[in-house]
């Protein structure tokens, strides 16, 4: 699976958010609740480039796009987390959590529920 860049993301996570389609006009009143600056042009590139990269496919209804996403967000969090769990601490989980615990990121309690997570899906 390719990177995408944070503006991607962006775009992805409204996608995602609206049940995996949405329109284009959908996507810019979202980036105008967002505040965002982004201009037209800036919104269809980044469009296209997540169409080449297979995250999208775009569908015509009438005049209008509607794009629909080809990837859900679970499986684009499990291919980053594989990703960055391989280039950081070489495939080892074990180092990852020790340094989310050693550095506070992981609080005792969120560990809890993470271990009932575990025992509830090896039931």
């Amino acid at each position: 699976m390719q990177q995408i860049s944070e503006s991607e993301l962006v775009l992805m996570r409204i996608i995602w958010g609206n049940g995996g389609t949405a329109l284009y006009s959908f996507l810019m009143e979202e980036l105008e609740k967002e505040e965002s600056t982004w201009k037209k042009n800036t919104v269809l590139t980044l469009l296209s480039r997540l169409v080449e990269k297979g995250y999208l496919r775009t569908n015509k209804i009438g005049r209008r796009n509607e794009y629909e996403a080809l990837v859900t967000e679970q499986e684009y969090q499990a291919a980053q987390t594989n990703s960055f769990l391989d280039r950081i601490f070489g495939g080892n989980v074990r180092g990852l959590v020790s340094t989310l615990l050693q550095e506070d990121m992981l609080s005792a309690e969120e560990l809890k529920e993470i271990e009932k997570y575990w025992e509830e899906q090896n039931e």
